[in-house]
């Protein structure tokens, strides 16, 4: 039957899809028990279940897996793109071009050295290098997610190198099908190079200038149909039409994604984008990673295990080790240098990619032909199911380490005697956003302090502030003595790393038992072990949010300030036992003595290009038309009340607006913008 799938493969078709699915739900409910990230069990759904011949042979599905994964592999790039923005890369530019830069050239120099030393060519040393030098951007971040180290330094330090590897893969996508044996046939060379990457910058220029003048206005319309449905195909359409249009040009479909998705990152509408695409690519990812699986031949693993055990630890350790020199060189600890190492010692995902491109120029992994091509994937997939583990490694060796302190000294500024020239003063260890915004208000309230930091950027603007800053890991007893720790008063400490707060804590109550310490945790979990460090008050971020949400649910329900303050000072006085699950102690009855004012009131805002703007309530008259009434509006400079008919209403105004629920549902157009 021509053009129309025959009814036996249409089934064979839809038990390939139903198996895949089916199976990498199982296996991810598996991992995700055994506290290992969902990839994992795609990659070993592909590796033992979903194969033909070898595994448990349940149906052919590879030939459908390669399609959706190529699929896959775009839409996850769209998302690496929609991750992206102009001002996010200018923040930490430092960290990913030159500790990604290091990390990404070094690794190619060694693995290409390595290689010729061996006496393989120097364009498979440069095609192997590339291969080698990418890390899995997936997988690192949900391990660091679960771990919950996304905001620890060794998780920033791992999301810099990692976005400028999804950066590199554009230019190593152009570059490698001009170093491959296909290319040296033709007579291609460096101005090949030079043409294809001249015509890369003119894709992306052009995708810069649509960034800003033709997406957002396409966008903008899409958006005003209020549709999900639309807006999602609209997406996804941007995404592939831009990966179409650069092949046309001769540049990678993947640049094509990316700067899709870089395209749409600079609208307004880029959150709602990236919730809409995420459900999508995580299904599309899924394949992709089955596929790396269903690539692997078991007999060739089984009959050369040594050697794969081999380049396995010898990939690691070399990844590992100029992983963690790249950044270390940007002056981060040792510890956080070589945790980071660990955690990006795997094979990253474009790799596959990659592979794929060279094998169409003639290239193989380590020049090794087809064998080449089933080691690295041996060893790819072996390392990217060792992440959670070389994970938790690093953790131990980060606790080890920290118990272990170099004597490295400390550098202080704004003192003399090798410590800083203040007294009865607050150490805020931490200048991240918490201790920057801390430090901020103790300055203007001209309270005494001193300030510690790792992140040279950071003590730069801090002396720029005028204040006294110390550079150095305040978990070591020679930069707390630099900061004044014997005549300080209170210490704060506001560093991401749990570990690092404990030890900070520790060695500050050692070197002060009068000190007053205050730490700032990120989870209830980490409270205890702070406490016993010493720590007198610890704020948990985690608890915190919940008590401001408390804080602002009570306002909207009219109870007063000072009842507020009163039930928010019981929850915290108690350790915030009252947020617990199983809490039996006072209950608060919310409306007493208010009245009915309490559950029928509700405060609205005004958003930009909604109907209210720019209306007075006389032309809306929601009395009449919704059956709400308007009892005061709060704006920035002043609050009416009650309001003036005449009153127009801006952006940003808040309303408390008295009606019933189903007046409430009635009025809800009048409040929402283009695009909800």
């Amino acid at each position: 039957m021509t053009g129309v799938l025959a009814a036996s493969d249409l089934s064979a078709t839809l038990a390939g899809v139903i198996a895949t699915v089916a199976t990498c739900a199982v296996l991810a409910w598996v991992c995700q028990r055994l506290r290992l990230v969902p990839l994992v069990g795609f990659l070993l759904a592909g590796v033992f279940v979903l194969r033909v011949p070898g595994g448990m042979g349940l149906i052919e599905v590879q030939p459908i897996a390669a399609e959706i994964a190529d699929l896959g592999v775009l839409l996850l790039l769209f998302s690496i793109g929609l991750e992206f923005s102009l001002e996010r890369l200018a923040r930490i530019a430092r960290l990913i071009f030159v500790g990604g830069g290091l990390q990404t050239a070094g690794t190619i120099a060694a693995v290409a050295g390595v290689l010729a030393l061996a006496g393989g060519r120097l364009n498979d040393g440069i095609y192997t290098g590339c291969l080698v030098a990418l890390s899995s951007t997936a997988v690192v971040l949900k391990v660091l997610a679960a771990r919950g180290e996304n905001d620890s330094p060794r998780g920033g330090a791992s999301l810099g190198v990692l976005l400028f590897q999804d950066l590199a893969v554009v230019a190593m996508a152009l570059v490698i099908p001009l170093i491959g044996v296909k290319a040296a046939a033709t007579g291609s060379g460096a101005g090949a190079i030079f043409l294809a990457l001249a015509k890369a910058a003119g894709v992306v220029v052009l995708a810069l200038v649509g960034a800003r003048k033709v997406v957002p206005w396409v966008l903008e319309r899409v958006a005003r149909a209020r549709s999900q449905e639309v807006f999602l195909l609209s997406v996804v359409a941007i995404c592939l039409v831009t990966a179409w249009l650069t092949s046309l040009a001769g540049v990678s479909v993947s640049l094509g994604a990316f700067l899709a998705g870089l395209v749409v990152s600079e609208s307004r509408y880029r959150e709602q984008a990236f919730a809409e695409i995420m459900p999508l690519q995580i299904l599309f990812s899924a394949a992709f990673f089955v596929s790396i699986g269903l690539l692997l031949d078991l007999a060739y693993v089984r009959d050369h295990w040594a050697l794969v055990l081999a380049v396995s630890l010898g990939v690691l350790t070399l990844k590992a080790g100029v992983t963690a020199l790249a950044v270390r060189a940007l002056r981060m600890p040792w510890r956080t240098a070589l945790a980071t190492g660990l955690v990006l010692a795997q094979i990253g995902e474009f790799s596959f990619v990659l592979q794929r491109l060279g094998t169409d120029a003639g290239l193989s992994p380590g020049g090794l032909g087809e064998a080449g091509g089933q080691l690295f994937l041996a060893v790819s997939v072996l390392l990217m199911l060792a992440t959670p583990f070389l994970a938790q490694a690093a953790g131990a060796l980060e606790d080890w380490m920290i118990g272990h302190p170099s004597s490295a000294p400390a550098k202080s500024h704004g003192g003399h005697g090798g410590t800083v020239a203040v007294e009865n003063h607050v150490i805020v260890a931490g200048m991240g956003a918490t201790g920057s915004n801390l430090a901020r208000v103790l300055r203007d309230s001209r309270v005494p302090l001193a300030v510690a930091d790792l992140n040279p950027a950071n003590i730069r603007h801090a002396l720029r502030d005028g204040l006294a800053a110390v550079f150095g890991d305040a978990s070591r007893p020679a930069v707390l003595e630099a900061a004044g720790i014997e005549r300080a008063k209170l210490l704060v400490v506001a560093v991401n790393d749990p570990r690092a707060i404990e030890r900070t804590v520790q060695v500050a109550r050692d070197m002060n038992p009068s000190l007053q310490i205050i730490a700032r945790s990120r989870f209830l979990a980490e409270l205890p072990a702070i406490q016993r460090a010493g720590a007198d008050t610890v704020v948990p971020q985690e608890l915190e949010a919940s008590v401001e949400i408390f804080r602002r649910v009570l306002r909207a329900y009219l109870v007063g300030e000072d009842e507020i303050a009163r039930h928010v000072e019981t929850i915290r006085a108690n350790g915030y036992a009252a947020l617990g699950r199983d809490h039996a102690g006072e209950r608060l009855v919310v409306c007493a003595g208010i009245g009915e004012n309490c559950l029928n009131t509700r405060f609205l805002s005004v958003r930009a290009a909604s109907l209210a703007e720019g209306k007075t309530l006389r032309e809306l008259d929601l009395a009449r038309a919704q059956g709400l009434t308007v009892r005061r509006v709060e704006r920035v400079e002043e609050v009416f009340d009650p309001p003036p008919a005449d009153l127009a209403l801006r952006a940003g105004d808040r309303l408390a607006v008295h009606g019933r629920p189903d007046d409430f549902l009635r009025g809800a157009a009048t409040f929402l913008p283009a695009f909800r």
